[in-house]
């Protein structure tokens, strides 16, 4: 397994899931997922085998060694088997923030996608929040997944802003919804 040369602790675990860097075996899983989600993603075409295998040879294999990686990109495993990906992307160092990232499984998308939203939240606030001292997270999710926002408000995330009509999807314009956290607000 491959390390991130920032994180002092790599593996993070709630129960009988953890998230760990990500890992080269899980990138078909990976590339799958992404291309049946399409729709809420901001990838303008299915991926491909080679699409897939460039992209963690010439980008996702040279984050570990960084001082300060633009993306910070994990396996989220049940047991030892990938059910899903994510991290914290478009980390800006200097204002000490950072996108959270996250898709599962899609068969697992309609009955626990609450409880995989939410242990995986609690695990990426540990890597941005303790290992990475970050003081704000967010997502930017376009506005097709409504039970997604219930799931942030419960987790602590105010709802920040809606760009309308920021995406062009399907023939038509849509909202994207940036919903934040912010360390050590009380």
């Amino acid at each position: 397994m491959s390390y991130y040369k920032i994180l002092k602790q790599n593996t993070f675990r709630e129960g009988d899931y953890s998230i760990v860097p990500i890992r080269m075996e899980d990138r078909y899983s990976i590339m799958k997922w992404r291309n049946e989600q399409i729709y809420h993603l901001r990838q303008n075409k299915p991926l491909t085998k080679e699409d897939q295998d460039r992209y963690f040879t010439e980008v996702v294999t040279h984050l570990f060694d960084h001082e300060h990686p633009n993306q910070i990109l994990f396996s989220y495993l049940e047991d030892d088997t990938c059910i899903g990906y994510g991290g914290l992307v478009h980390i800006n160092w200097h204002d000490r923030n950072a996108e959270i990232s996250f898709i599962m499984d899609t068969s697992l998308e309609n009955d626990e996608f609450e409880k995989h939203w939410s242990l995986y939240l609690k695990m990426i606030e540990e890597v941005a929040f303790i290992e990475l001292q970050l003081h704000k997270i967010y997502t930017y999710a376009f506005d097709l997944r409504p039970n997604l926002y219930d799931i942030l408000k419960k987790a602590g995330y105010n709802h920040e802003a809606r760009l309308r009509e920021h995406v062009f999807y399907q023939g038509q314009y849509i909202d994207v919804l940036i919903n934040s956290k912010l360390f050590n607000v009380k």
